[in-house]
Order: structure tokens, then C-alpha cells, then sequence
């Protein structure tokens, strides 16, 4: 067998330290437009030749000195038959970017340059990808500038202009790894003071765009593996954009987007996103881009969270319009929040019977949160005086409230301590058993509270 091997070398007349001196210096590959050029014997030929010795270089981890007998052999079909197969050009870029690592200083620049002059000839002779009529030149041109910026991170400047020109081809189908060298050069770019900080938005904007597409794709699709790698290029997006995502710049940046196409659901979604990844809350447009976003969706999780940004403002008449349309949301925690929310606005403007409406909506929903109790335990405390009209009247509800902070432990477990300071405090409130006596009344009886409580509970007085 290798004496066969050795035969067939001799045959192809070839001297491979005279092609190995410096195969990477020389003119473009010759064409004639067929697959295997003017000799195709010899070009069959040699294709076997630097492949098995491509082979054993990749198999030894690519340590082995094989590599060195493959370029002579390579470079002959590179030159001379550049159609005969894609690999060509794929083995070679790996080759090269080898050689490159431990190449001199004087010859770096010439290898380098024949590095993209092989990416450039792989377009022209392959610019599909394999089997179909898709064009390729996006991922090719991405793979360009990767290899040239780990080969020669110098030339970053290089390297972005055809990383913007892979992105704009291709668009959410992007590299993630292309996007992520993108994004981190352009970055650079900026604290350089060779690109502006509206530059790095408006491609953060883009770029984030796409990777939500994809991660949004893959979930879909349960593909646990992607959903990770997009995470993680989403991460490392974030990480590079954060020094620069100061509220005003972005605000400033987003306002005249908005102000463009204030009725635009894909960006209306994207300026809330942003801004909320930021925590840049306190602004108009975070207000006016999800009131508009509600207008042309009319979605109960925007009506909600617009409730909660007008009451922070202190429109609580407006804020329960929209908290009344948030009513419709399907899951059952939200709209626990929702009622909530609603009865401690209803209990801010002083209208407790509607906020305690609203609290036992919440019971309706989850008879297990104690907190709603807690709330009409609360209200009712803080009714007892306005509520009664002698000493002891003026004591009833407090006997009401501790009823509902019972209610809220015995349903909640969790909020024992809570509740049981409150109860320590308000049984303090209760009437003493002289006061009891002069009414006429033996703890232990039924008594109705009246005002707006108008609740039955037991007497008891305080010891």
C-alpha cells in the first residue's frame, strides 16, 4: 500500500519543496470554466494528494508537520483547477491561517493578503451554498472578516467594513459570531472617537432585532442547544452596549423614532425593550411608547403596566381605566396583581368599599393570597373611629380586622409574622370588659359592625 502511495507521488512529477518555498505568492488561479481545468488527470491528482496529507494534519490536532507537504499540492489545484471543489478553499483558509501564526514579520502582510484573495475566489467560484440556488456571500464574507481580524486585529477598521457588509446581506440569518465581533469593534470604534454613539444604537438596535428573531425561532422549535448559543451572543451584546446605555442618549436617540413612526408595533416593542433593559423608566417616551403600543394592540399586559406608569404619576382615576382593561389577562398571577393593584388605589383615594371589591376579586381569583385579607384587614383598622359613634362603637372594627389578618394566616401560612404584629397592635384597640359591661354586651356574642364594613364578627374584649 504505501509503496503504491509512493509510486503514484512520483508519477505527479511534483517537487514539493520547490512548491512549499512559497506556494502563497502568486498570480490568481487560471480558469477555463471547467470543473477540473485544462489537465483534470493532474488536478484529480493532486486534490487526493493534498487532501490525505490535509487529513493527517487535522487528525494529529494539527501538530503534525503534514501540513507542510500540503500546500504544494493544494496551491496546484487552487491555481489551476479553482472550481473542482469548495474545499479548496475551506482547507486553505485553515492552512494559511496556520502558517500566519508563526510566519515573519516580513512575510506576514503578502500571506495575509493571499488569506482574503482566497475568501474573495471562493465567492467567485462557489457563491451558492452547496446544492442550492441561496447565495452565500453574507456567511463567506462574515468567515472573511473573522479570520482576517484573529490573523490581524490591526486591521479592525477593515474588518468592520466587511462585517457590515456580511450583516446587511444577511440580515437575522447573521453569524452570531459575526454580530458579536460587530457589535465589539464598533464599539471600539466609538471609545476611539472614530464612530458616534448614535451609530452604536442604531446597530445595537438592528443587531438586538435579530438574535431576538433567532432566540424567539429556536425556542419555538425547543432547540435547547441554540436557544443557549443566542443567549449567550445576546449576552455578549448587552455586555459591550452596556457603557455606552445611559437613559439620555437613548431616549434622545429612540424620541426621534418614535416621533417618525409613533404608530409602529415592531418599534414601539423594541424602544420598550431597551429602555426597560436599561431600568430607563423615568421618561416620556417610555410612558407615551407603551400608550401607543396599547392603541394598536389593545394587549391587557400593556393596559397594566400603563395603569401602574400613571399612577406612579398620580392619575389614579386614569390609571384604573386601563387597570379596569387589564382585567382580561388569562394568567391567573397577573390578574391577581391587577385586582390588587386596583384595591390599593381604590384604598389611596379613600373609597374602601371598591378596594375591598377589588381585594375579594383577588380572593376570587386565588383564595390562597393572604395579602388581599391583609389589605381589608387594614381599611377596616383604619376605619374604626370614623366608623363608630361612642367609645365603644369606635372599637367594633378593630374586632373586624383581626378577623381578616386571622383569615390571611390561616389561608397564607407564610405571613404569620406579619400578621400576628398587626394582631398584637389592634387587640389593644379592643373595648375593655368594663366598657362591654356598660353596653350591655358578654364577649363571645355575634355583633354586626356597621358603616360601610357591615360585617359580622364575635365579641371580645381586651386583656
Amino acid at each position: 500500500m504505501k509503496a503504491t502511495f509512493f509510486i503514484f507521488l512520483l508519477g505527479l512529477g511534483l517537487s514539493f519543496s520547490a512548491m512549499a518555498a512559497s506556494p502563497f505568492d502568486s498570480p490568481l488561479p487560471q480558469d477555463n470554466g471547467s470543473k477540473y481545468g485544462k489537465d483534470s488527470v493532474t488536478c484529480v491528482q493532486n486534490l487526493s494528494l493534498y487532501h490525505e496529507f490535509y487529513k493527517q494534519w487535522r487528525q494529529s490536532g494539527y501538530q503534525n508537520k503534514a501540513i507542510y507537504d500540503a500546500v504544494g499540492p493544494w496551491y496546484w489545484v487552487f491555481n489551476n483547477c479553482p472550481r473542482a471543489t469548495e474545499n479548496i478553499y475551506i482547507d486553505g483558509v485553515n492552512m494559511l491561517s496556520f502558517r500566519i501564526q508563526s510566519a515573519p514579520a516580513d512575510k506576514r502582510k503578502s500571506m495575509i493578503d493571499t488569506l482574503m484573495m482566497i475568501f474573495d475566489q471562493r465567492l467567485k467560484y462557489f457563491p451558492d451554498r452547496y446544492g442550492t440556488t441561496q447565495s452565500q456571500k453574507g456567511e463567506i464574507l462574515a468567515r472573511k472578516a473573522i479570520a482576517l481580524y484573529q490573523v490581524d486585529p490591526g486591521a479592525y477598521q477593515k474588518v468592520y467594513q466587511i462585517l457590515k457588509e456580511s450583516i446587511n446581506e444577511e440580515k437575522q440569518e447573521s453569524m452570531g459570531a459575526a454580530m458579536v465581533y460587530y457589535f465589539r469593534i464598533l464599539a471600539k470604534m466609538v471609545r476611539e472617537g472614530q464612530a458616534d454613539t448614535t451609530t452604536l444604537v442604531n446597530t445595537y438596535d438592528q443587531l438586538s432585532g435579530y438574535v431576538s428573531d433567532r432566540l424567539n425561532n429556536y425556542q419555538s422549535m425547543n432547540n435547547a442547544r441554540k436557544v443557549s448559543e443566542y443567549k449567550n451572543i445576546k449576552n455578549a451584546i448587552e455586555s459591550e452596549f452596556q457603557p455606552f446605555a445611559n437613559c439620555k442618549d437613548l431616549v434622545s436617540i429612540y424620541q426621534k423614532k418614535f416621533n417618525a413612526s409613533p404608530e409602529d408595533a415592531s418599534l414601539l416593542k423594541k424602544i420598550i425593550s431597551t429602555l426597560e433593559n436599561k431600568q430607563c423608566f423615568n421618561n416620556n417616551l417610555y410612558f407615551d411608547a407603551n400608550q401607543n403600543l396599547y392603541k394598536v394592540q389593545k394587549d391587557p399586559e400593556t393596559a397594566f403596566l400603563i395603569g401602574k406608569l400613571l399612577i406612579q404619576q398620580g392619575k389614579n382615576t386614569e390609571a384604573l381605566s386601563y387597570l379596569q382593561k387589564a382585567t382580561s389577562i388569562t394568567d391567573t398571577d397577573d390578574l391577581v396583581d391587577v385586582y390588587m393593584l386596583m384595591a390599593q388605589t381604590y384604598q389611596g383615594m379613600s373609597n374602601y368599599p371598591k378596594a375591598r371589591e377589588m381585594a375579594r376579586m383577588a380572593l376570587k381569583t386565588n383564595p390562597h393570597y393572604g395579602m388581599a385579607y391583609v389589605l381589608i384587614g387594614d381599611m377596616y383598622a383604619s376605619s374604626a373611629s370614623a366608623c363608630g359613634k361612642n367609645d365603644l362603637t369606635k372599637k367594633v372594627a378593630y374586632w373586624a380586622a383581626v378577623d381578616k389578618y386571622e383569615q390571611a394566616k390561616r389561608v397564607e401560612p407564610d405571613l404569620a409574622d406579619l400578621v400576628n404584629k398587626r394582631v398584637s397592635v389592634y387587640r389593644q384597640q379592643f373595648p375593655s370588659t368594663e366598657q362591654l359591661f356598660f353596653y350591655n354586651m358578654k364577649p363571645g356574642e355575634k355583633y354586626k359592625v356597621g358603616c360601610w364594613i357591615n360585617e359580622e364578627t364575635t365579641v371580645r374584649a381586651y386583656k
